[in-house]
């Protein structure tokens, strides 16, 4: 229907019979639901004195029908930059995902098309030593049909206050020029809980069927609307599931402590040489300093709040730390969005830089604050990182029942000892962070450079590029995931981990580019994104199963069975397995 038109007066037609629709579900009478076009997108009472203001993006999260009461700001206009939604049933047998076409949100939205996809199971066992098995379904209609969101504003008493705004969320397969959202990701899981082993789940009878919609990264600021100062709820249509409402409760502040946005001060407190670089051998303390969008700091100087006293208190700044214990992730599966590490890594030389191949192992993470990530000696590049407040007592906690880790404040300081060999050239300090306030949830990156042994900068030209091609406006990397769009920082953070294999930057941008049935080129073109022969040389189980469902027999008897829909097996996914073959990918381009 959206497809037809693409700016045409076919969709205005159609967006302004959704915007009746809308209000027609919100309850307006036929008077306020024939209010002029240009009122359209927008609030009839003209939202107050704030029409210019830039608006803020507004994410929403639903599970189970529910939602958090929003304390929104006042007067302020908001656009919709994020939606998710979460609905969960259990069951005592394995029905697959089909009791979410009988209860939840998601009953009446219609199923037809359900297939299994792939599935994986999760690299830890849980305190009992058991395994969680996750199966992953797409198809329904309600996941691949163009459809359109509604959000209007309800008083005290339940009655709409104008009409809602609108917005297309396309169709799975395409993106178009008049979708909304440049991430759309729609599906249905199945976890099995109380696995004997990483491939084993006979006998268990404890299921977990979840279906999840992923809406983000809005391509442009419209339609935007401004809060009613009598605007009490939120309500939320979605013409996929049209029998479904659902009500968000609004609280509004009218003198905030805080302002929206967010950024990140990093500052060098080490001193640097008479020459102005660092030597090697040296040890570099650096601060990291939180923000609003206004400059007011969101903690103490020096000190930063407990896990505890963020995951579990009040919060009032809103800086998030680590959340994957309570809201579990899968990348492109499920809500890696919200996993809302901070965490800062140092990285160098800049000329060095390239994937990381060496395993940062669990027994390290657990024990260590600044973990040692990559050497010159194994890698080519030194690199460390540190998760915010501590990263021993982050993950420490997780398996610690008293969470004696989750109680220990955190400093907002951390050193760095360079080795005594690093080589002259530009290193950088990378830190990476998220904001939950006040309706606004934003990522941030800060990175900053500093020079060892010479006052000359360096660099490296890339070997993969072009992806501004397809990430444009809101879909920017200044805009999604950590917005940060210099990659040559990705590969500091983005090393396999002892606690997911997943994390190293070619794995995620294989796994998410092959699933997406919204990736424009094809998959198997190479030169899409990378620029060199060269790049696509280094052949292991993470390179080629992240991408590649199997492999032959032949390679099966070789190197094992694909264990992983990630990375194809474990730790020795990341070793080359052969210098002599795969020079070639056939259609590369290359």
């Amino acid at each position: 229907m959206l497809e037809r038109g693409r700016g045409s007066v076919g969709t205005v037609k159609t967006l302004r019979a959704a915007a009746l629709f809308g209000a027609a579900m919100l309850g307006c009478d036929e008077q306020t639901a024939a209010q002029p076009e240009p009122e359209l997108f927008g609030v009839p009472w003209g939202g107050g004195d704030d029409d210019d203001a830039e608006p803020i993006g507004l994410a929403i999260d639903l599970k189970n029908g529910t939602s958090a009461p929003l304390r929104l700001h006042a007067g302020a206009r908001f656009f919709l930059e994020q939606i998710d939604i979460s609905t969960v049933v259990t069951s005592a047998v394995d029905e697959g995902v089909k009791g979410l076409a009988h209860s939840g949100d998601f009953a009446h939205a219609p199923w037809l098309g359900t297939h299994f996809v792939e599935q994986e199971t999760a690299q830890l066992p849980d305190a009992e030593g058991k395994y969680t098995r996750s199966r992953f379904y797409q198809g329904a209609l309600w996941m691949t049909l163009p459809s359109l969101i509604l959000l209007g504003q309800l008083d005290d008493d339940g009655h709409p206050i104008g009409l809602p705004i609108t917005m297309s969320i396309g169709s799975d397969g395409q993106r178009r020029a008049s979708d909304h959202f440049f991430v759309r990701r729609l599906r249905a899981i199945q976890r099995t809980l109380g696995c004997a082993t990483p491939s084993d789940c006979t006998g268990s009878t404890q299921f977990e069927e979840e279906a999840v919609v992923e809406l983000r990264n809005a391509l442009k600021q419209t339609p935007s609307f401004a809060l009613h100062p009598a605007t009490a709820a939120l309500e939320l249509r979605w013409t996929a599931n049209p029998l479904q409402r659902w009500v968000i409760p609004v609280e509004q502040e009218t003198d905030p402590e805080y302002a929206y946005g967010f950024q990140i001060d990093v500052d060098v407190l080490t001193p640097p040489g008479p020459d102005g670089w660092f030597l090697p051998g040296q040890e570099l303390t650096f601060r990291v300093t939180l923000r609003d969008g206004e400059g007011n700091r969101l903690h103490p100087e020096g000190s930063l709040p407990s896990y505890n006293d963020v995951i579990f208190g009040a919060n009032e700044a809103g800086f998030q730390y680590y959340q994957g214990f309570f809201d579990p992730t899968w990348v492109f599966w499920r809500r890696k969005h919200r996993e809302r590490t901070f965490i800062a890594h140092f990285m160098g030389p800049a000329q060095n830089v390239r994937p990381i191949h060496s395993i940062v192992p669990l027994e390290q993470i657990l024990t260590e604050d600044v973990q040692q990530v990559a050497t010159l000696e194994q890698d080519g590049l030194f690199d460390v990182w540190k998760v915010f407040p501590t990263t021993d007592g982050v993950f420490g906690g997780a398996f610690d029942p008293q969470h004696l880790g989750w109680a220990e404040p955190g400093s907002d300081t951390f050193s760095v000892q360079l080795p005594a060999n690093a080589p002259p050239g530009t290193y950088r300090l990378t830190t990476k962070a998220r904001r939950v306030y006040h309706g606004e949830d934003l990522a941030f990156t800060r990175t900053i450079e500093v020079q060892v042994g010479t006052a000359a900068p360096t660099s490296k030209t890339l070997e993969t590029g072009n992806c501004q091609t397809c990430h444009t406006e809101g879909g920017s990397l200044s805009a999604v995931l950590h917005r940060n769009p210099n990659r040559g920082t990705c590969y500091g953070c983005h090393a396999p981990l002892g606690v997911e294999y997943d994390a190293p930057i070619h794995t995620r941008v294989h796994f998410i580019h092959s699933r997406s049935n919204r990736f424009d080129a094809e998959v198997k073109q190479c030169d899409t994104c990378h620029l060199t022969a060269a790049s696509i040389q280094r052949t292991s189980k993470s390179a080629c199963l992240s991408c590649h469902t199997s492999y032959p027999q032949s390679h099966v008897t070789a190197f094992g069975p694909v264990s992983s829909i990630y990375v194809g097996g474990q730790a020795e996914s990341f070793s080359q397995c052969t210098s002599s073959c795969h020079k070639t990918h056939p259609s590369s381009g290359l």
